[in-house]
């Protein structure tokens, strides 16, 4: 027999009273992972089921954890990186869900840990690799691949600071023509960076144990990110060691065709399909495309913007240069960008009607950052309007050039970049307030003269 998802609902409200809200986790989990699945290409089991691993957790107190084993809920998928040989497909072996344990804090602490249970329990999606990956710049291109796609799809924020996208990371070295090393993994690791140290560091390790004659042995290790080194916490465990067997405290998961049909028609145009769309639409770059599509919230920044301004160039350009930068600067991911597309949008309308110029506007935007609101209150507030009195600019390009007679003789012996000069001292004299276009078309007038 077959069930849809209100049969499973009614399954597990059997065993689990309405009031604690775990039915609703426990659907919730396996939506996400279906959607995961469908996402990545996957093959949906329409009969999957719980296991207990039986294998001693020092971060779960009752000393098993809830996963599955040999009938995950999704399968055989894959997705596509970009690499600098081009594109490359990484297969995933599956998608389970499970609980999550404990998090073990190996600080110092007098030669022991501490254990944090706040997060032992609650429900996860594990997705799992085949071993196409041959490089730390491979595996943090498939990452951030997986990292967008979870995020379009909303199965999480992945907010690797927070530990809602962690990943453990298996590494084995081989000469070229022989079987695969012995593997060694690194868990819970949730940056970029090191994640990428890690892998080059334990790449190197290994080598180096092996043209020495050694023997690098299964274990998991813990990645120091201060002394850049990894170190042992235990010998690695194989299946059997788990002691996998049916928990018998759940229900078998049966999905029927119609539940995976209606979960398909909720996925969200995806980042790749979002890029081809940003290319014909839009006439972006496919550099420029690739780093907005990138990031959901990016994406959706420019998408609202643009609907206000109606100039996807200009918010382009907003969103790849000084957004991306302050970003980067600040260390800032963009899920916490603090404005809205309708402020972003605002700003470039500003910009082309000539009320502020480009310079001011960069400065709207840092206000933007440290204290959201209305870009035309901002521009009040600060006095940046921007000056386009035909008399006024008239007034600074007599006073510029008057103090510069070294620029006007270097204009009249052919180098251009002196008008790039003196517009540039008219910007600073005006603190950056004076219409740029009409400051070239004086001084121009003025030197040809």
């Amino acid at each position: 027999m077959k069930y849809d998802a209100k049969a499973i609902e009614e399954m597990i409200e059997a065993y689990l009273p309405e009031e604690t809200g775990h039915q609703k986790t426990v659907l919730a989990a396996i939506e996400y992972a279906v959607k995961a699945g469908l996402a990545t290409n996957c093959e949906i089991s329409r009969d999957s089921k719980n296991d207990r691993k039986n294998y001693y957790y020092p971060d779960l107190p009752k000393s098993y954890q809830i996963s599955q084993f040999d009938k995950p809920l999704c399968e055989h998928g894959y997705i596509e990186i970009e690499t600098s040989e081009g594109k490359k497909k990484i297969r995933l072996l599956r998608i389970h869900i499970e609980e999550d344990a404990g998090k073990l804090n190996h600080d110092d602490f007098g030669g022991g840990s501490l254990v944090d249970l706040n997060r032992a329990g609650v429900p996860l999606i594990e997705m799992v690799s085949e071993p196409d990956l041959r490089s730390a710049e491979e595996v943090e291109a498939y990452l951030r691949k997986l990292k967008s796609i979870l995020e379009y799809i909303e199965v999480s924020d992945c907010k690797m600071q927070e530990g809602s996208l962690r990943a453990d990371v298996n590494v084995s070295v081989h000469k070229p023509g022989t079987p695969f090393g012995t593997r060694t993994e690194m868990k819970n690791m949730n940056s970029f960076r090191s994640i990428t140290r890690a892998i080059e560091y334990e790449i190197d390790r290994q080598i180096d144990v092996l043209e020495d004659g050694g023997k690098v042995e299964q274990e998991t290790l813990r990645w120091d990110d201060v002394s850049g080194k990894t170190f042992s916490m235990r010998d690695k465990e194989d299946a059997q060691d788990y002691r996998y067997f049916p928990d018998p405290d759940l229900v078998a998961i049966k999905l029927s065709e119609e539940y995976i049909e209606n979960i398909k028609k909720t996925l969200p145009e995806l980042p790749e399909t979002r890029k081809e769309r940003y290319l014909k639409e839009y006439e972006l770059s496919e550099k420029d495309a690739n780093i907005i599509t990138a990031s959901k919230y990016l994406s959706d920044l420019f998408e609202s913007a643009i609907k206000v301004c109606n100039n996807p160039k200009a918010v382009n350009n907003w969103i790849i240069s000084d957004i991306s930068r302050i970003l980067n600067e600040t260390e800032t991911e963009p899920i916490a960008i603090p404005f809205d597309g309708n402020q972003l949008g605002k700003l470039v309308i500003l910009i082309d009607k000539g009320t502020i110029s480009s310079s001011i506007g960069k400065k709207v935007l840092t206000e933007l950052f440290e204290n959201p609101r209305d870009p035309e209150d901002i521009i009040k507030e600060k006095g940046w309007i921007q000056i386009s009195d035909e008399g006024a600019i008239k007034e600074v390009v007599s006073k510029i050039l008057e103090a510069n007679p070294q620029s006007i003789a270097d204009y009249k012996a052919g180098k251009d970049r002196a008008l790039g000069f003196l517009v540039g001292q008219a910007m600073k004299e005006t603190k950056g307030k004076a219409n740029p276009k009409m400051l070239n078309e004086m001084f121009l007038a003025e030197l040809n003269k």
